[in-house]
């Protein structure tokens, strides 16, 4: 791992996600750019000393030179956006694949150099959009492909939270501290931290790409220096519209991402606050609530399925099908195998490169006299 020490949120979320399947082993790790912080998280977590980096270049450099089947296999990444684009791109042409934190980059340009690297490099990479990974998310998804509400026509993605309804980067949060600063996070705030998962989500579901955008940017907190809410109408590349909520500003929201996709035949709903259960509406006859372990669930939804139906998988549980299904295409390949679609359904780098397009577009739309301006990459 590289970033995710002391004090950290995401890095204990990947190690937590990372572990349930027990796919993976913490070998070693580079926590923090401050060498002695990163030497004691890294004996914090159980690793010798030798193995706890001072630097990313450190750990790149000296696990490649250890005998292959004592190096590390896969990196992640979980250090904030401009220290994504670097330690990535080293990682990958030494030969490691790497799961990685969104946003993908610092910015569209990163992002498209990235995207070289990957291809050019032959290795694995996974890009943590951890809303995917939620099994009635994966049948929502599975139910537009096979047809059952028939051409989608409208798309409602939001996704609030409350958190920085103040100015929490003035009392010294180190996560409001480099989610609000430009020189860490990029040109985005709200857009880039959670409306890249809404947009992702919207993408994801409906099989679609967005074409068009038409967005509303907006710095509620007197002194924040980047956005912390914003909406944005979409066009899609079927000619479906919709529309895209971000705010953090939103005071005792929590995480309370949804979508709501309709077409010609019905429509769905999905909440995170209800995440076992997708809300599936006809024209003719009564809505259906499809639950989490039902047998009438795709493969998509069983494969990515813990436990028996009624028992509550959540946040961590979704994040850990994006691990295990990353580590079981890792496997195959290692093992001569082609993975199944099942387990190559995680997010990679051509989502990293839409969603810092995403970025980029809703921004500069946010800034346009345009009513509507082309998605661009």
């Amino acid at each position: 791992m590289i970033g995710g020490g002391q004090g950290a949120f995401i890095g204990a979320v990947h190690r937590i996600a990372a572990r349930i399947d027990g796919e993976y082993e913490l070998v070693c790790g580079a926590f923090s750019s401050n060498a002695e912080k990163s030497q004691a998280s890294g004996l914090l977590l159980g690793l010798p000393a030798s193995r706890s980096y001072s630097s990313y270049q450190e750990l790149i450099e000296k696990e490649k030179q250890l005998p292959e089947n004592e190096r590390v296999q896969v990196i992640s990444i979980v250090t904030p956006n401009h220290v994504h684009f670097a330690p990535t791109k080293m990682a990958l042409e030494n030969g490691f694949h790497v799961v990685l934190d969104k946003p993908m980059t610092f910015s569209l340009e990163e992002a498209k150099e990235l995207e070289k690297v990957v291809k050019a490099s032959g290795k694995l990479f996974c890009l943590t959009h951890t809303y995917t990974g939620y099994p009635m998310i994966k049948e929502a998804k599975q139910l537009i492909k096979a047809g059952a509400i028939g051409a989608v026509k409208k798309v409602y993605v939001e996704y609030p939270q409350g958190w920085l309804s103040t100015f929490l980067e003035g009392e010294d949060n180190k996560q409001a501290s480099w989610r609000t600063d430009p020189g860490k996070s990029g040109i985005a705030g709200a857009m880039g931290d959670i409306g890249t998962h809404a947009f992702n989500l919207a993408e994801y579901v409906t099989g679609l790409e967005v074409t068009k955008i038409c967005a509303d940017i907006n710095i509620v907190v007197p002194g924040r220096k980047l956005d912390d809410d914003g909406a944005a109408l979409l066009k899609f590349n079927n000619g479906a519209s919709g529309v895209l909520t971000a705010t953090q500003i939103a005071a005792g929201e929590e995480n309370n991402v949804k979508i709501r996709v309709y077409g010609e035949k019905g429509g769905l709903e999905w909440h995170q606050s209800d995440a076992n259960s997708l809300t599936v509406m006809y024209t003719d006859k009564p809505a259906e609530t499809w639950r989490t372990g039902g047998g009438y669930t795709s493969s998509f939804a069983q494969h990515n399925t813990r436990t028996p139906a009624g028992h509550p998988e959540g946040y961590l549980e979704a994040f850990a099908n994006l691990y295990r299904n990353f580590a079981l295409t890792v496997k195959a390949g290692l093992e001569g195998k082609e993975a199944t679609p099942e387990e190559l359904d995680f997010p990679g780098i051509e989502e990293g490169v839409r969603g810092m397009a995403f970025i980029e577009n809703v921004i500069a739309s946010g800034k346009s006299d345009l009513k509507w301006t082309d998605f661009t990459i």
